[in-house]
């Protein structure tokens, strides 16, 4: 059976590129499970937007300090709709939001799709997909106020370290960046390069400078194009992402190793778009054993994409499908998955949960845990419309607490909300 699925624009192409892939049902290995029904477990809203100074559409997750304090970003809103920085911070027994800087449009970025990176000198640095002196996107620092404000608005100021031209170097950066210890800076671009299908790019700090390689241009088929989730590092220096096409046309998981002449790409594994999954929007994450941890937006036994596994053998990779999620069609997880120190993983489901938003289900919060060779799926909150906010599209984060962390963009694209989730 073959059929057509269009991704909203308003969801998943904040630059209106619309994106097809056209379902195909073919066969692969699923490893056994076992479903557990939804835990009792407590969503508490720690901010629910209202479009305006505070911001709206929330499709990166948050990222925490060593002082408990969430980061994020959204795509619209602020002083003039183009997004918001924002910061959450414990007050009493709540939170309160401070926006720390508002997007204007124009030179100085627009739309921040990808989250924050906190780095070591406290500064928050992140991308924008529009904006810059070619309106391809940015990469910016935002830097906390020189002495203590006491204002509710203290604003941070911003500098911008790289504009992008939306040729050869890329253009349109959807990811939040990385850091390697020496300080440089790592992320992707869903645009330009070779024939306009990604690049994943290095930023070197030079002086009050920053200078831009490209590590790997995408070609399409088969290596891949659209690179939406960023890179992650193993300890040997190889760097890994997926991209949304290529491949067989549903996209891959890629391994980028550095060597003396540049970095060279393999395509570890290109999904068929069967109950292997398609169009991987989340990243992976690694275990200590170099094992990769991913998830589909679409296809999958059930057609809610999957949760996989790829586990190095002998110089190749082995591809399993962990879980793949019940759903009404529209799609399954776009986040990257957190992973605890016991193995267990996390993610959000867009679609499903409970009722309500627009008729697909307002999305749920899940744990994948293994047990005795097998793997355990949970349902520990399902969204619905009491929450205000449905429709999670971005990772979770975990605390030491084992709290959970997330955003979702909200009905229609609106409002969206940061949400925990308590044990």
């Amino acid at each position: 059976m073959t059929r057509q699925q269009q991704i909203p624009a308003s969801t998943f192409d904040i630059n209106l590129r619309a994106r097809k892939a056209t379902l195909v049902a073919l066969a692969v290995l699923v490893v056994v499970l076992t479903v557990v029904p939804a835990r009792a477990q407590t969503l508490t809203v720690l901010h629910n937007f209202t479009g305006g100074q505070d911001g709206g559409q929330l499709i990166a997750g948050v990222t925490m300090d060593a002082a408990g304090n969430l980061y994020g970003t959204t795509t619209s809103g602020g002083t003039n709709g183009s997004g918001v920085v924002y910061k959450l911070a414990h007050s009493g027994s709540g939170w309160i939001l401070r926006p720390l800087y508002s997007f204007q449009g124009g030179h100085d970025g627009s739309e921040p799709v990808g989250g924050v990176t906190i780095g070591r000198d406290g500064n928050l640095y992140g991308t924008t997909v529009g904006g810059g002196q070619h309106s391809s996107g940015t990469v910016y620092k935002l830097s906390p106020p020189a002495s203590v404000c006491k204002a509710f608005l203290c604003p941070w100021t911003e500098t911008l370290l790289y504009q992008f031209t939306g040729g050869a170097d890329g253009g349109t950066p959807d990811a939040a960046l990385i850091f390697d210890s020496a300080g440089n800076l790592y992320g992707t671009t869903s645009g330009g390069g070779t024939g306009d299908y990604g690049v994943v790019f290095r930023l070197t700090p030079s002086g009050s400078r920053w200078i831009e390689s490209v590590l790997y241009s995408f070609t399409g088929v088969p290596d891949g194009s659209g690179p939406f989730s960023g890179v992650t590092f193993d300890r040997n220096g190889n760097l890994y992402g997926t991209t949304v096409g290529g491949g067989n046309n549903y996209g891959t998981v890629y391994q980028l190793t550095p060597s003396g002449s540049g970095w060279t790409e393999k395509v570890l594994y290109a999904f068929q778009n069967s109950n292997d999954g398609a169009i991987p929007y989340a990243g992976v994450v690694l275990d200590p054993d170099g094992n990769l941890y991913g998830a589909t937006f679409f296809a999958g036994a059930k057609d809610g994409g999957t949760i996989f596994e790829l586990m190095p053998s002998s110089g190749n990779w082995i591809f399993s499908v962990l879980y793949s999620p019940v759903l009404q069609g529209l799609g399954g997880a776009a986040g990257t998955l957190a992973r605890s120190t016991n193995g267990t993983l996390y993610g959000t489901l867009f679609t499903g949960g409970g009722e309500g938003c627009s008729g697909y289900g307002c999305g749920s919060v899940f744990q994948l845990s293994p047990s005795n060779g097998a793997w355990e799926y949970t349902s520990l909150y399902n969204l619905n419309d009491g929450d205000y906010s449905g429709n999670p599209e971005g990772g979770l984060i975990l605390d030491s607490a084992g709290n959970l962390y997330g955003t979702t963009t909200g009905d229609l694209g609106c409002c969206g909300m940061v949400f925990e989730v308590t044990p």
